[in-house]
């Protein structure tokens, strides 16, 4: 008979229970208009606190007792390496030591106590000396450990009324379990606690769960801002610039192409057809710099058969003309007395011109022509292989100087391009032009325009395809700002990343236009005086 009671008091007891758990969570939830969710603020960053003026740019952050102060000029973003910082804390001054190139360290002593402390920091670098101020915020120690710690049940039930409900009814049914000898009743016992536990609200529940460690990651927010702790900022390279408006020249592209400079480049070719020979230490590989003159080859022209036979003839007819001149003219210089002087002086006159022709008629048989660099630079291509036949006029070699380019450009105007001009090469560089003349073609429905290359020269090739950017047309009003700058959204909108904080980073859409090789022209979406990352954007849109 009391084990039947027991059984039915527990069941009571626990139905009792779960009704005003229920009840209790309708009141909670029913009835209340919360709004909207806030915004969740950043929570895996360490204690941090920054300061700006218009030279430096500093983010002071707490960890392990330690402040780990980062500084980096305000308008590009680089960082200050081989400052000196003082830092005014309500226990004094203390310097801080470099730790790496932009980041200092000095010892937080005062951090030990919660709350805020206001903090003024002296940097010295360059010349500059400039002041600024900040307030760190070190949140509660008792909050922080609290956090960490297991909460006990009352503590989950948050010392409301059901908590003191639920403390009573469980120590009840621990008591009847400690009086009850049988399996069953102590199995629904246990039972009843599992349930209670299963109905707590879910924030007791969550409050077990541990808590992320502090830590400093890179994260995109919801309203799409980015969050770049500065040794992330670093890693990345980012850097910016502050947007000023002025007045551009509008810019047409144009497609172009690099052409060697006619003044400065050069063919070898073959006057006569033959066979190619190396001279002496062989063909010259590409690339090889040569000076105006340089033997770059032979060519041996070809004797055939029958016209090696009319050599010799020819060969053999001035040697035996030679001969019987060379015996008259000995007669005559040994009777001088008894001829006269003219009859000596035209014998041996004719002697010498026909051993000129025997010897012209030798060269011609054993006498390569030689080929000649026409300019100095460097070889570009060589058709050269020992014992080709080469046709007359044969290009055998191109010299060109590699410092000396120019660009030729197709066009729809001859005054497109005076004003100034620049190239752009498909891996993003850029090169400095300048106007050399337009062509006046009836055929070609483009004109054909010629530039210089000026600056950017580096590493340019004939035949290498380029986009000619040439002012043209009335200035326009806007901000200029590097290619690097502008990434592509989801929907294909331009997009730059404006610097607003030292952490933070907004998104903003803007329409360009083409300004130059590495600029575009902001026309609408960013206003003046604001920080643009330059680089590194691309990867700051790719956090998530």
């Amino acid at each position: 008979m009391a084990r039947h009671f027991v059984r039915r008091a527990c069941l009571g007891l626990c139905a009792l229970l779960a009704g005003l758990m229920l009840a209790t969570g309708a009141s909670a939830h029913e009835g209340h208009d919360h709004g909207a969710p806030a915004t969740p603020p950043v929570t895996t960053l360490a204690p941090r606190a920054e300061a700006a003026s218009a030279d430096f740019e500093l983010v002071a952050v707490l960890r392990d007792g330690m402040l780990a102060i980062h500084l980096d000029r305000f308008a590009d973003n680089a960082p200050v390496d081989g400052a000196t910082i003082e830092m005014d804390t309500p226990e004094g001054v203390q310097a801080a030591r470099p730790m790496a190139p932009g980041t200092y360290a000095v010892a937080a002593a005062f951090a030990a106590k919660p709350g805020a402390h206001d903090l003024a920091f002296t940097v010295t670098a360059g010349g500059t000396v400039d002041v600024l101020a900040t307030t760190l915020t070190v949140p509660a120690a008792q909050a922080l450990a609290d956090s960490r710690a297991t909460p006990t049940v009352l503590a989950l039930l948050g010392g409301s009324q059901l908590g003191l409900l639920a403390g009573v009814v469980i120590g009840f049914l621990a008591a009847v379990l400690l009086m009850s000898l049988r399996r069953r009743t102590a199995a629904l016992v246990i039972a009843a606690g599992l349930g209670l536990a299963a109905s707590l609200p879910p924030e007791a529940q969550a409050a077990d769960a541990p808590k992320p460690a502090t830590r400093d990651a890179a994260q995109r927010l919801p309203d799409g801002s980015v969050i770049v702790p500065k040794p992330g900022q670093r890693i990345l390279g980012v850097r910016t610039i502050v947007t000023a408006s002025a007045s551009h020249a509008r810019a047409v592209e144009l497609p172009g192409r690099v052409v060697p400079d006619a003044n400065a480049s050069g063919l070898v070719q073959t006057a006569v057809g033959g066979r190619l020979a190396p001279p002496q230490g062989g063909f010259k590989p590409l690339g090889t710099k040569v000076a105006a003159g340089d033997i770059l080859a032979y060519v041996h022209p070809p004797i055939g058969a029958s016209d090696l036979k009319d050599l010799e003839q020819q060969g053999f007819e001035l040697d035996q003309q030679i001969a019987i001149v060379k015996r008259r003219y000995e007669r005559l210089s040994a009777i001088q007395n008894a001829v006269t002087r003219r009859e000596v002086e035209e014998t041996e006159i004719e002697l010498k011109g026909l051993q000129t022709r025997r010897a012209t008629l030798e060269r011609v048989q054993r006498e390569p022509e030689a080929l000649r660099a026409p300019v100095a630079g460097v070889i570009a291509t060589s058709d050269a292989v020992a014992g080709q036949m080469a046709d007359p006029n044969t290009v055998v070699f191109r010299i060109i100087d590699p410092d000396r380019l120019w660009v030729e450009a197709l066009g729809f105007s001859p005054e497109v391009g005076r004003s100034g001009a620049s190239g752009r090469l498909p891996d993003g560089r850029s090169v400095t032009l300048a106007f050399l003349g337009a062509g006046m073609s009836e055929r070609s429905q483009a004109v054909a325009l010629q530039f210089s290359v000026t600056a950017g020269v580096e590493g340019l090739r004939p035949g290498q395809f380029l986009t000619v950017l040439a002012e043209a047309g009335a200035p326009r009003t806007g901000i200029a700002i590097p290619r690097t700058a502008v990434v592509r959204g989801a929907n294909g909108q331009a997009i730059v990343y404006e610097h607003v904080s030292a952490e933070r980073f907004v998104a903003r859409e803007v329409k360009t236009e083409p300004l130059d090789a590495g600029r575009v022209l902001v026309t609408a979406g960013l206003p003046p005086d604001r920080r643009v990352v330059t680089e590194g954007a691309e990867l700051i849109d790719q956090i998530r």
